[in-house]
């Protein structure tokens, strides 16, 4: 079983930024990586994600405001968030998805996936 830490969630004021980083043991071609969030009573959805070559993929909301990267070197995984938004408060998991097209991480997803334990990002108005 790997591991995936996040850190880099806090409070922001609406229209800042936040750097949100996962370290994990998923490295190699066969995982893709993704940045999910959840609300209370919502399920965990995909809304960035990146395979091992970099071609990534964003749920329409955070299409040109969120921006996600990995460093296959150190096992990291990074999203860069700008303009963020009150709707944007969430958890924030990092996951590793196996043998599976960033395009089908996003949203709801069903298949086999790892989690880490969250990190809460809470942006004020």
């Amino acid at each position: 079983q790997g591991q995936l830490v996040e850190s880099g969630g806090g409070s922001v004021q609406a229209g800042g930024s936040l750097k949100l980083s996962c370290t994990h043991t998923y490295g190699g071609r066969m995982y893709s990586l993704g940045w999910f969030r959840q609300t209370p009573g919502e399920e965990r959805e995909g809304i960035a994600s990146i395979d091992a070559d970099g071609v990534t993929a964003y749920e329409d909301s955070v299409q040109g405001r969120f921006t996600i990267s990995r460093d296959n070197a150190k096992n990291v995984l990074y999203l860069q968030m700008n303009s963020l938004k009150p709707e944007d408060t969430a958890m924030y998991y990092c996951a590793a998805l196996p043998l599976v097209n960033p395009i089908d991480a996003l949203g709801v997803y069903r298949g086999v996936i790892y989690w880490g334990q969250g990190t809460q990002v809470t942006v004020a108005l």
